[in-house]
């Protein structure tokens, strides 16, 4: 078996990507600290066409020279914006009709393999800080909560393994 080069991989370029259909979610990142986790979270959007990714609170935005070494280029290609305040984020887009489920450890919570999105249904996943989570006021106006199962001995993944986890089921769910 030999591996793919780069030019065999028919990737899209740039101008591609921003015109091909994408993928009804969005990412919303809560006040996330790490800028590596920042461009982690941009490729992985990338690699599934996420709609947009939301950087909220204290999170750091393109260009900088550490989002940049995770991200590869990818603040090119997926769309994003700042919000100073996720609350105000959250209620806007619930009054577009975008459903909104934070990824967290809650009462109540969805188990995501259990999870079934609705068809013609934009969805915005709320992704939190690194060492608080979601924010209780964020969690409280979502309209669902979806955790991820775990059955080692922490209680958590990376932000940027928990965002590659959900948008790679719900790709998948959704195609």
């Amino acid at each position: 078996m030999r591996k793919l080069e780069n030019s065999e991989l028919e990737r899209l370029s740039v101008e591609g990507f921003k015109a091909v259909e994408k993928t009804p979610l969005i990412v919303v990142l809560d006040n996330i600290r790490s800028l590596n986790n920042i461009g982690s979270v941009f490729r992985t959007s990338d690699a599934f066409r996420i709609e947009k990714i939301y950087l909220c609170g204290i999170t750091a935005t393109p260009p900088h020279k550490d989002i940049q070494k995770t991200a590869l280029g990818s603040t090119e290609s997926v769309a994003w914006a700042y919000a100073e305040s996720t609350i105000e984020l959250v209620q806007k887009l619930q009054a577009d009709s975008v459903q909104v489920l934070s990824i967290e450890q809650a009462e109540n919570t969805t188990m995501l393999d259990k999870f079934t999105p609705k068809p013609n249904q934009t969805y915005a996943l709320v992704f939190g800080n690194e060492v608080k989570g979601v924010s209780q006021e964020v969690v409280n106006l979502s309209d669902g909560v979806i955790e991820i199962p775990q059955y080692g001995t922490k209680h958590s993944l990376n932000i940027s393994v928990s965002c590659g986890v959900v948008l790679w089921d719900l790709f998948s769910k959704l195609n």
